[in-house]
């Protein structure tokens, strides 16, 4: 499989990595500098861009007629228009904010234990995540989806960095030293706590993940998830 690298950073390098051992040829390693050269001899694309250029990044897939895996968050309020586009030239699509199979496992655990605790008025929700202190967003993406995970299993509304509100979900977003990335769910309540947690240990398994999903999208039309890839619905 031929594969357009569209972010040639610390993920996009790890990436290569994988894919190589997978027996995959690189065509094109596009970082801010170069062009799209070689994308055209793609037959897939994956994007671990920054947000500033993953719009451009993923449109021009679709009018090469390439199929794009998307692991940049921070673009996300422009995802309608993406679809659209995806649709309108038939093209296919994955957008995650975390592709590692770890984690895909730990969001279905979340929706599971989410649907559970809505019965159960007494416990309390919060989020805790951990990253590097060069990640520039906050929160993080996966614990965005986290999120989202619980709203849409029970009665809260919206997540907030600030003092929550009656209905909202607290994140604490905290950035130390080099930690690939750590994600905390907890209820609690004034006799216990239930906490689940998810701890990456290296970039790895975010660009294992991204490869499969590659590896699974190529022949197909249409816009997918990461439930699709490891086949969880």
């Amino acid at each position: 499989m031929k594969i357009a690298l569209l972010g040639y950073g610390k993920m996009g390098q790890v990436i290569e990595k994988i894919a190589l051992e997978r027996g995959h040829e690189i065509v094109l390693k596009k970082d801010g500098n170069t062009t799209f050269d070689g994308l055209s001899t793609a037959d897939v694309a994956i994007d671990f861009s920054v947000p500033i250029a993953a719009m451009s990044n993923i449109t021009t897939c679709f009018y090469a007629n390439v199929p794009v895996i998307s692991g940049t968050t921070g673009w996300l309020e422009q995802y309608d228009e993406v679809a659209a586009l995806c649709h309108e030239k038939k093209g296919a699509f994955i957008s995650s904010s975390n592709f590692s199979l770890g984690v895909n496992i730990f969001f279905e655990l979340n929706e599971h234990l989410a649907r559970i605790m809505s019965k159960f008025d007494s416990y309390k929700v919060a989020m805790e995540e951990i990253h590097h202190t060069q990640k520039l967003d906050a929160p993080s993406g996966t614990a965005i989806s986290l999120a989202k995970g619980i709203i849409e299993n029970s009665s809260h509304t919206n997540w907030t960095l600030e003092k929550p509100e009656a209905e909202q979900i607290h994140i604490e977003a905290k950035r130390i030293g080099t930690i690939p990335g750590t994600h905390t769910v907890t209820y609690n309540s004034s006799v216990d706590a239930i906490e689940i947690k998810h701890t990456a240990h290296n970039r790895e398994g975010f660009a294992v993940g991204a490869v499969i999903a590659a590896e699974w999208i190529v022949g197909k039309q249409g816009i997918f998830t990461m439930k699709d890839v490891l086949d969880l619905k």
